[in-house]
């Protein structure tokens, strides 16, 4: 579990609280505003790790009675890295490209630790992917393996949830991977202070109802998160609260023989060293 993990939540008393997961224990840090939050003070605390917090006289919440909120109140761009395990790449009978396959994600699609994930009523291929998340503090552009990483807040679980027969409805992924409520981003942001640069050698896994579907090792990503960033930077600004997800391992549900999708009642739990576990149930689409 993560050692210091920055959360977001809606406590039982309606309000909106900046918190901390340190030594298995939410405390709050403050109530934010309704009105007027800014996600760049909340990233520069998660940038700082958390430096200048004082836990001691901090309100304790109850874990179990709160609502976990995205760890970005407003997430800018959501970027993706397709086939960025050589492994996963192979299962689907492709070559690791040459090039990342980038793919956008809307707003809309994220769902935070805890909420339902959405099986749509139009299809039941809803598949999982465990992925590492970058989110980004600082603004950058035109940035070099050696300053890429001064430009990420932290680091946080994502499940690229994916409906594969609209996926490959077209050659573009866009539509298979944005259907409302089928990304799940969390619980929490761990700074990237209190992590190995650029996230290398974690364990990342995926667990449905309890079996673990995918089990790797962030090191064995193809396209580093410096490299990602350098590439990205090239074209566009990255700026604070943009979200970079890293790709999935192998071990994807269309992938196996038969086929694995998540169905109504599922739990599906994406888990990564020193990062910690998002959890999601399956609910079908009204």
């Amino acid at each position: 579990m993560a050692t210091n993990g920055f959360a977001r939540i809606k406590a039982v008393d309606g309000k909106v609280h900046r918190s901390m997961w340190k030594d298995g224990m939410l405390k709050s840090l403050e109530a934010e505003s309704t009105e007027g939050f800014d996600d760049r003070s909340w990233l520069d605390l998660v940038m700082r790790g958390g430096e200048e917090v004082h836990l001691t006289h901090a309100e304790p919440l109850d874990h179990h009675r709160v609502e976990w909120l995205l760890p970005v109140a407003r997430p800018g761009k959501i970027i993706c890295l397709g086939l960025n395990y050589a492994a996963h790449a192979a299962e689907g009978g492709n070559a690791a490209p040459e090039y990342p396959a980038f793919f956008f994600r809307g707003a809309t699609s994220l769902i935070p630790h805890g909420a339902p994930l959405i099986r749509p009523r139009v299809s039941d291929k809803l598949d999982f992917e465990a992925e590492l998340a970058v989110v980004i503090g600082r603004a950058g552009r035109h940035l070099t393996e050696s300053n890429a990483l001064d430009v990420v807040a932290g680091y946080t679980c994502f499940n690229d949830g994916t409906l594969r027969d609209y996926q490959r409805k077209a050659s573009q992924w866009t539509i298979g991977k944005n259907f409302d409520g089928t990304g799940a981003l969390g619980p929490w942001l761990v700074s990237a202070r209190d992590l190995p640069a650029g996230a290398a050698g974690l364990r990342i896994e995926s667990l449905l109802n309890g079996k673990v579907m995918q089990s790797d090792d962030t090191s064995n990503m193809i396209v580093t998160v410096q490299q990602a960033l350098v590439l990205l930077s090239e074209v566009m600004t990255l700026e604070p609260g943009d979200i970079i997800a890293m790709g999935t391992p192998s071990g994807v549900g269309y992938a196996r023989k038969p086929p694995v999708f998540m169905q109504e009642g599922d739990q599906i739990e994406i888990s990564i060293s020193g990062i910690g576990v998002l959890t999601n149930q399956i609910a079908r689409e009204p």
